[in-house]
């Protein structure tokens, strides 16, 4: 083993355990936050469901429907922030339970952070010079459950006017669950997509 490694290995078990996992939350989920952050960059879209439990909208202080707080990014900040404020907090000779909290609240204040930016974007992208009937005749993905019988709002991801966007969408028909491709045949109200379920190979009407 190289010097380097072997100074690493004895930083590593000189650490108590509580130290231990701080530390790894933080390293873990820094790296996935700088992956995150670049793919951004890029136009390469991260913020996939980390699973349909956990993807959900609804009102937060006044926020309508579009807000959503648990997505990929937002945990991705949580744990960065709940990870490096426990590295910290014990570093400054806090208690293991008090280390814990303040974590948690820092985590939790940075998923708010990034839930509420990300918020603004989408409201961003969908507003100014937006035409939805450019869509209709377009292919995307149920992004959140479009209900049946025109009874409730769903979201749909589809590109329109050449991006990508996250539009509210219901459906005359049957339910279509989340990520099911449709396709867009009206426009209601000049706000909102009328869809119905498509059969496709892949996911190629994304890119």
């Amino acid at each position: 083993m190289t010097i380097m490694t072997i100074t690493l290995l004895s930083w590593w078990g000189d650490l108590s355990s509580i130290q231990q996992i701080f530390w790894g939350i933080s390293i873990v989920f820094s790296v996935l936050f700088v992956i995150q952050f670049v793919l951004s960059i890029i136009g390469i879209d991260f913020d996939a469901d980390a699973d349909g439990d956990f993807d959900h909208s609804g009102s937060v202080d006044g926020l309508d429907a579009d807000f959503t707080l648990l997505s990929v990014r937002s945990i991705i900040a949580f744990f960065t922030f709940f990870g490096w404020t426990g590295v910290v907090a014990l570093s400054g000779g806090v208690g293991s339970m008090v280390a814990v909290l303040m974590a948690s609240a820092a985590g939790f204040v940075a998923m708010m952070v990034v839930a509420y930016i990300f918020y603004l974007f989408m409201k961003l992208q969908s507003s100014g010079t937006l035409n939805l009937n450019n869509a209709i005749g377009g292919v995307g993905q149920v992004y959140l459950p479009v209900p049946g019988d025109k009874n409730g709002v769903g979201k749909v991801q589809i590109k329109v006017q050449g991006s990508l966007r996250e539009l509210d969408a219901i459906s005359n028909g049957q339910e279509i669950p989340r990520g099911a491709p449709i396709r867009v045949i009206d426009v209601i109200d000049d706000q909102m997509l009328l869809v119905e379920p498509v059969v496709v190979d892949d996911t190629k009407y994304l890119e």
